[in-house]
C-alpha cells in the first residue's frame, strides 16, 4: 500500500511524495529510584593500641582469674586486652579435665567430634583455645564442647584456654557464631537453654533485656517445641513466627511459661498439619515439598505486606489461633501438582531437623 501521501483518487495525476515530517521523538527518561547508600568507610579508633595490649599476669586486674587458674593446676601463658572491648583476658593452658561445655549451647554430635580429632591429629596440632569462664569446680566454656570432647578423645593433657571473668560472655557468645551458623534446631535449643539458665540466675530480668544474647524472639518458641518434640520441624513455621514475634516485657520465668503455651498450640498445629500430609500423599502426591504446601497455606501473614518500620501484623496469639482454623479448614484434595511445583522454584522444601 501506498504512503498517505500518494493515495489519491482514480484518474487523479500522480504527485511527487511531499518529504515526510521530521518529528523529534521524545525522550522519555524513565525515573530511577537511587538507593542512597552509607560509605562503609572504618568507623572511629577504639580499643587500645597495641603496645597497650599486654598485661602482667601480676596485675591486680587479673588476680583473682590467675589465682583461679593456678588453683586449677593450669598455668597462665600470658594476659592482653581484648582489641575492641578492651576486656582483660587470660591465655592459659589448663587441664582437660577441668573444662566443661556450658549446659546451654548445642548437643554433642559424635560424629563431628571423631571427624574434629581427626583432623587434629592429621595436622599435629590444636590451634584454636576455647573461651573459659571461671566456675566452682573449674572452668565453663560456652562455646568449646566439640573440641573439648575431641581433646579428650585424643588423650590431652590440657587444652588451651581465652579465660575471662566476665560471666555475661557466655551468654553473648551466641552472636559471634556467624561464620558457621547453627541450624535452626541447634540455634533454638541453645538459646532456650540460655534463657532457662538466665531465669534461674536473673529471674527478675525481663526477656526484652537479653535481646542481644537471644538474637530472635522466635528462637524462644521454637526452642520449647524442639524440647517437646525432637523431629519437630520447626523451619516450616519459622517465616510466620518471625513476622509475628516480638521479645516480652515480662520476666524470663513469666516469658518462659507464656512461650511453652504458646510451643504447645504450634505442635497441635503441627500434628493437623502432618495428618493432611499424610492424606495427600495417599492422594499419590510424592514430594519433599507437601509441608510447605500446606504450612504455606495455613499461614496467616502469607499474603500481609511487610512495612518497614511498622510492627507485627498481628500477636502470636491471633496468628496461631487463625492458623489452626485454616488448617482445620484445609482440604488436602485442593492441592494441585503445579503447586508443589511452585513449591520447588521458591525453596519451600521441608527441613529435616
Amino acid at each position: 500500500m501506498l504512503p498517505a501521501e500518494e493515495r489519491h483518487d482514480a484518474g487523479a495525476t500522480k504527485v511527487a511524495p511531499m518529504p515526510a515530517k521530521k518529528t523529534t521523538a521524545r525522550k522519555t527518561t524513565a525515573k530511577t529510584t537511587r538507593t542512597t547508600r552509607k560509605r562503609r568507610g572504618p568507623a572511629e579508633p577504639r580499643g587500645p593500641e597495641p603496645t597497650q595490649s599486654a598485661i602482667a599476669t601480676d596485675d591486680a586486674e587479673i588476680g583473682e582469674l590467675v589465682a583461679h587458674i593456678r588453683s586449677s593446676r593450669g598455668a597462665v601463658i600470658g594476659a592482653y586486652r581484648d582489641p575492641y572491648g578492651g576486656t582483660p583476658l587470660v591465655f592459659a593452658s589448663v587441664p582437660v579435665g577441668v573444662v566443661e561445655a556450658t549446659s546451654f549451647q548445642r548437643d554433642l554430635s559424635r560424629t563431628h567430634a571423631e571427624r574434629l580429632a581427626t583432623a587434629i591429629g592429621d595436622t599435629g596440632a590444636f590451634l584454636d583455645p576455647v573461651i573459659a569462664i571461671p566456675s566452682k569446680e573449674g572452668f565453663l566454656s560456652p562455646n568449646g564442647r566439640h573440641r573439648i570432647a575431641a581433646a579428650r578423645q585424643l588423650g590431652q593433657r590440657s587444652i588451651t584456654v581465652l579465660a575471662t571473668a566476665d560471666p555475661g560472655l557466655a551468654y553473648r557468645i551466641l552472636a559471634l557464631n556467624t561464620e558457621k551458623a547453627h541450624n535452626l534446631r541447634d540455634r533454638s535449643l541453645e538459646v532456650i537453654r540460655m534463657a532457662r539458665s538466665l531465669a534461674k540466675e536473673q529471674p527478675r530480668s525481663k526477656e526484652k533485656d537479653h535481646a542481644t544474647s537471644f538474637e530472635s524472639p522466635a528462637f524462644l518458641t521454637l526452642g520449647c517445641a524442639y524440647e517437646k518434640r525432637d523431629r519437630f520441624s520447626g523451619s516450616s513455621y519459622n517465616s510466620m513466627l518471625r513476622r509475628v514475634e516480638l521479645f516480652l516485657d515480662q520476666t524470663l520465668p513469666a516469658a518462659l511459661r507464656q512461650r511453652e503455651q504458646w510451643a504447645v498450640r504450634l505442635l497441635d498445629i503441627d500434628d493437623r498439619v502432618s495428618a493432611h500430609v499424610k492424606a495427600l500423599q495417599e492422594l499419590g502426591m510424592k514430594s519433599p515439598y507437601l509441608r510447605a504446601v500446606v504450612v504455606a497455606r495455613c499461614n496467616p501473614v502469607r499474603w500481609i505486606p511487610t512495612k518497614k518500620g511498622a510492627g507485627p501484623p498481628m500477636s502470636v496469639a491471633e496468628a496461631l489461633t487463625r492458623m489452626t482454623k485454616n488448617v482445620r479448614a484445609f482440604e488436602p484434595k485442593k492441592v494441585r501438582p503445579q503447586d508443589l511445583a511452585f513449591a520447588a522454584t521458591v525453596g519451600g522444601g521441608e527441613e529435616a531437623s
